[in-house]
C-alpha cells in the first residue's frame, strides 16, 4: 500500500496540491485525508479531482472506489428508562414491574471498556461514577466534548449507574460526528479502526503481563448510505474481537440498504416500544438481527453533569445490546468470542411477542437472561471453538 499512496502523493505534486495533506490533514484541500491500516480494510480517503479518481479506480491495485458521504445520528425524538425493566422480563410490562431491572450486580460489565462511537461523551456527568474516559477526537479542528447530546445519551444506557444496562462497564468516548449531529463516512471508518487498534493494543498488554482480558464492545449508533468501506471495517472490528452493535436505522425501511447496519457480523439493532410493537421509524429486514428498546428513552445529557434526556430512535436500541454484550463479558467465567456473544444474545432474546416487526425481521426481542442462568446456556450451546 505505501508504494500506492506514494505514486498519489506523485501524482498530487504534478498537479501541484498541497502536499499539507498528507503530513497535515487540517490544512488539506486536495489530497490524501485518512490512511486505514486496518484489519479489515487497507486504503485511504482524500479530496481528488476527477481525471486522479478516474486514474486511482483504474489502478490495479485498487478494488473499489466509493464517494465519501455524509453519516447521521439515528435519534428521533421524546418521555422513562422502561426500557431496563424490558430487557430483563420475558412477558411484557405492568405497572408491578415496570421499574424493575432484574441484573446480576456482582458483575454488570466491569472491566470491559465499551467504545462509544458517536459524538463524544458527558465523561464528567456524576450517572457514570468516574468511570468515562474520552479515548478520541476525530473531526479536524473539533473539541474532546460532546456538544451534542446523542453520543452521552447512548453511553448512559451502555453504562450508567441509573440508566444503563452494564452498571459498571467503562465507556470511552470516540468522537467522530460534529454537534450538529453529522460527519463523514471517513471520519467513522477511522474511529472504528481507533477503537479496534486500541482493543488489540489492551488484549495483547494484557497477554504479556498475565492479566485477565475479556474483550471489548462497541457501539455505533448512527447511519447514512451504503459504505462497502465502513462495513468492511465494522466486520473488520469484529473479528479482531470487538463485540459490535450497530443501529438498523430510522427510516421504516429496508436495513441491508444503509450502513453500517447491513455489516453482517455486527448486531443489528431494531427499535421495540412499550408496548412491545415495532417503533413505526424502525428498519427492518433480514439484516436486522434482534429488537431492543427504542422509543421515549431516558438516560444522560449534555450541558451538565446531572442533564437527562428523553428521546426515541434504533440509536437508543442498539446501546442496549452493546450494554447487554458487556454485561455477558463481565460475567460468563470463560473466554467468548464476538460470535458466542452474538449468538448468545440471540438465544436468550425472548422470542415471538413483537408485532408489526417488518418482512425478513426476526421476532426477537433482548433479554438479559437473568431469570434463567445464562451462564448454564453458554456452557451448554457455546463451548465448541468459534
Amino acid at each position: 500500500m505505501q508504494d500506492h499512496t506514494a505514486w498519489i502523493n506523485t501524482l498530487a505534486t504534478h498537479d501541484k496540491w498541497s502536499l499539507s495533506s498528507w503530513l497535515n490533514p487540517s490544512e488539506a484541500t486536495y489530497g490524501i485525508k485518512h490512511v486505514y491500516d486496518h484489519v479489515g480494510l487497507k486504503g485511504y480517503s482524500g479530496k481528488f479531482d476527477e481525471r486522479i479518481i478516474d486514474l486511482i479506480r483504474g489502478s490495479k491495485d485498487v478494488l473499489y472506489v466509493e464517494k465519501d458521504t455524509m453519516m447521521y445520528a439515528n435519534e428521533l425524538q421524546r418521555n422513562a428508562p422502561w426500557g431496563l425493566a424490558r430487557v430483563s422480563h420475558r412477558k411484557r410490562l405492568t405497572f408491578k414491574d415496570f421499574n424493575k431491572y432484574d441484573y446480576d450486580e456482582n458483575a454488570a460489565g466491569e472491566g470491559i471498556k465499551v467504545y462509544v462511537i458517536d459524538t463524544g461523551i458527558n465523561v464528567n456527568h456524576v450517572d457514570f461514577e468516574g468511570r468515562a474516559t474520552w479515548g478520541a477526537t476525530i473531526p479536524t479542528g473539533d473539541e474532546d466534548e460532546d456538544g451534542n447530546g446523542h453520543g452521552s445519551h447512548c453511553a448512559g444506557t451502555i453504562a450508567g449507574k441509573r440508566y444503563g444496562v452494564a452498571k459498571k462497564a467503562e465507556p470511552v468516548a470516540v468522537k467522530v460526528l460534529r454537534s450538529n449531529g453529522s460527519g463523514t463516512t471517513s471520519d467513522v471508518v477511522q474511529g472504528v479502526e481507533w477503537a479496534t487498534l486500541t482493543h488489540q493494543k489492551a488484549a495483547e498488554a494484557a497477554k504479556k503481563s498475565g492479566a485477565k482480558f475479556k474483550g471489548s464492545v462497541a457501539n455505533m449508533s448512527l447511519g447514512g448510505g451504503k459504505s462497502r468501506s465502513l462495513e468492511m471495517a465494522v466486520n473488520g472490528a469484529v473479528d479482531a474481537g470487538v463485540v459490535f452493535a450497530v443501529a438498523a436505522g430510522n427510516d421504516n425501511a429496508d436495513a441491508c440498504n444503509v450502513s453500517p447496519a447491513a455489516a453482517e457480523n455486527a448486531i443489528t439493532v431494531g427499535a421495540s416500544t412499550l408496548s412491545d410493537d415495532r417503533a413505526y421509524f424502525s428498519n427492518y429486514g433480514t439484516c436486522v438481527d434482534v429488537f431492543a428498546p427504542g422509543l421515549n428513552i431516558e438516560s444522560i445529557w449534555r450541558g451538565s453533569k446531572y442533564a437527562t434526556n428523553t428521546i426515541s430512535g434504533t440509536s437508543m436500541a442498539s446501546p442496549h445490546v452493546a450494554g447487554l454484550a458487556a454485561y455477558l463479558l463481565s460475567t460468563l467465567e470463560q473466554d467468548a468470542s464476538p460470535k458466542q456473544i452474538k449468538d448468545l444474545i440471540l438465544s436468550l432474546a425472548t422470542k415471538n411477542v413483537l408485532t408489526d416487526i417488518g418482512r425478513g425481521s426476526p421476532n426477537l426481542l433482548i433479554n438479559n437472561g437473568y431469570a434463567n442462568d445464562f451462564r448454564d446456556l453458554f456452557k451448554d450451546t457455546f463451548a465448541g471453538d468459534y
